[in-house]
């Protein structure tokens, strides 16, 4: 765990409780207002090619929501908001702009804090919940900075191109999250021997896809696996209480891995003693089952491919600027700058390439937050001629792994990894 307090200060006790308002607070937010837009300041053109998508972000008006700065909506329900580009031009995302995904149309329009609790329940030797006011109070509060990124962002990219939200990359975001360690709360329960997996639950529903039972959204981790000594119930994020469309009163984070995992509105902890086969864990989420979570059509049609629930996440690196926009004269020095990020190492090297991948030079890395959290790189740059160049970019991580040009696929459209490019017009100084 990492106390960042020089960008994010952890909130003590007493401040969380006087910010949430104390133990009988109530968290309100119209369901009119998750579904229709309160501003919105473009309209963008439909996606409807059997191409890719080529812009850094998805494609939608910009919305926004209470405790929101307009985000791009790809869809209103479930909520599916991406996080506008300029966003990530520091390390840390901030709350306001991080961005919004549900698995299931029907979420709490308020949270009643007097009645709220977090139940850790199952195969234990006592069951217990707990207030918000004594996860405050009683725990010693943890602060972790990380990137929590949806499964499927840059799903826009695929090709064949796969159903679900368009995802452009901005379906990510980094904070430091501070709250109660899980193996806190689950030595207070007693986890009983013969237990096999932690099962976590909100309070989101949905109708599900027919017949699934999917109705509900659970999700599960081994108990041993190594990241629950990593895992924490966030009641903050970058010193503020969570937004309630982010997972008020607490959420689950999982340093490294996917947000599949990153409960929203948690209120459930259960231990299990047989695997859990549940819709969310045995149907969706799913990748084929190698590191790079890639196959083919044919593969997948010939029913040769054998899948896994996704879990860490790749190593990549984002050109944040210049952006599409940008037109520079000849000469003129300029800074390529972005993020890098990986679950399955920390980032040990960013290089960048200014002719299309053909030649690679090291760029500088930013101040180190953790290894879970967005690594920021520079390079300097002076173009010498007119002409369109392209930039790329790919990150290398502690384990090896190394971006490259493959293009990943599978019939979800996870773990997207490529190198990313940015194409920059370079204009004559004369």
């Amino acid at each position: 765990m990492n106390d960042d307090t020089d960008q994010h200060p952890v909130l003590s006790r007493r401040s969380a409780l006087a910010l949430l308002g104390g133990a009988g607070a109530t968290l309100a937010l119209s369901r009119s207002a998750l579904a229709q837009n309160n501003v919105t300041t473009t309209a963008a053109p439909i996606f409807s090619g059997p191409g890719p998508l080529t812009g850094w972000n998805g494609l939608g008006p910009l919305i926004a929501l209470p405790q929101k700065v307009p985000l791009i909506r790809l869809v209103d329900r479930p909520p599916l908001y991406e996080t506008p580009r300029a966003y990530f031009a520091s390390a840390f995302t901030p709350t306001a702009a991080f961005f919004i995904r549900s698995n299931l149309a029907i979420f709490p329009a308020s949270i009643d804090l007097s009645t709220w609790r977090l139940k850790v329940e199952g195969h234990v030797n006592n069951t217990v919940q707990f207030s918000l006011a004594q996860l405050l109070s009683e725990f010693e509060p943890v602060t972790v900075n990380a990137v929590m990124q949806c499964t499927g962002n840059s799903r826009s990219r695929f090709q064949p191109r796969r159903p679900g939200g368009q995802w452009g990359n901005g379906a990510m975001g980094c904070a430091a999250w501070t709250g109660v360690r899980l193996r806190d709360l689950l030595k207070k329960a007693g986890v009983k021997a013969g237990s096999v997996q932690v099962q976590f639950q909100g309070l989101d529903k949905g109708a599900g896809a027919p017949g699934s039972g999917g109705a509900e959204y659970k999700k599960s981790l081994n108990l041993d696996d190594p990241v629950l000594d990593r895992c924490i119930v966030a009641y903050a994020m970058n010193g503020q209480p969570l937004p309630l469309v982010n997972g008020f009163p607490v959420r689950l984070v999982v340093p490294g891995y996917f947000a599949t995992y990153w409960m929203k509105t948690l209120s459930f902890i259960r231990l299990l003693t047989e695997k859990d086969t549940n819709f969310w864990m045995a149907t969706a989420y799913l990748q084929p089952d190698n590191l790079k979570g890639t196959t083919t059509p044919q593969a997948v049609k010939d029913k040769t491919v054998k899948f896994k629930p996704v879990g860490s996440m790749p190593v990549r690196a984002f050109i944040v600027t210049p952006d599409e926009t940008v037109k520079t004269p000849a000469g003129l020095p300029m800074t390529v700058s972005g993020l890098a990020l990986s679950g399955r190492g920390a980032v040990t090297k960013v290089e960048v390439s200014t002719d299309d991948g053909k030649t690679w030079k090291a760029a500088k890395l930013g101040e180190d937050h953790g290894e879970y959290a967005f690594r920021p790189w520079s390079f300097a740059w002076t173009p010498k001629t007119a002409g369109s160049y392209t930039l790329a970019v790919r990150a290398t991580d502690a384990s090896g792994a190394v971006q490259t040009d493959e293009a990943i696929w599978n019939p979800s459209g996870y773990l997207w990894n490529t190198t990313e490019r940015q194409t920059v017009v370079v204009g004559s100084a004369g």
